[in-house]
């Protein structure tokens, strides 16, 4: 079994001889290079993801704000007065606007969230390329007869 699983990985490597070191050198620096681009994007994001959601919760409120205004004007206007009803519809269309500032400000908090899980999904794929890298450096370095 052990020399199956060893052979298997053995084969199914891409490099494989001592000639194959320089090639493998230049992907393991491109895939660490990758991985410091990767880390500081995801760094930026989650640091710039606190002020999405500050924004989506204060244009939560002022919506809620400008809906409740709405509502109280919309009933002084009930009266017949000419001018309540015109306080009525800008009300009512202030509120309809800050709604849909509301729901960008949640929609770029979403946004926000999927852009951190593919950064986080994309790091640990380099990571992991790293690994089977560092592997095949490994068994590349086991074929180098030890100088004694």
């Amino acid at each position: 079994m052990v020399l199956l699983f060893t052979g298997t990985l053995a084969f199914a490597q891409k490099y494989k001889s001592t000639a194959d070191t320089g090639k493998l050198n230049v992907e393991y620096a491109k895939v660490q290079n990758d991985i410091a681009d990767l880390t500081t994007k995801l760094a930026a994001a989650k640091s710039d993801l606190p002020d999405y959601q500050t924004k989506a919760g204060n244009a939560g409120a002022d919506a809620q704000n400008a809906a409740a205004s709405s509502s109280n004007d919309a009933a002084k206007a009930t009266s017949g007065n000419l001018q309540d009803s015109k306080d009525a519809k800008n009300s009512a269309d202030d509120a309809y606007s800050k709604a849909k500032d509301s729901r960008t400000a949640n929609n770029k908090v979403g946004k926000q969230n999927e852009k951190i899980r593919k950064l986080t999904n994309q790091l640990k794929v380099k990571r992991q390329r790293l690994k089977d890298l560092d592997i095949m450096r490994e068994a590349i370095m086991a074929q180098i007869p030890v100088a004694q």
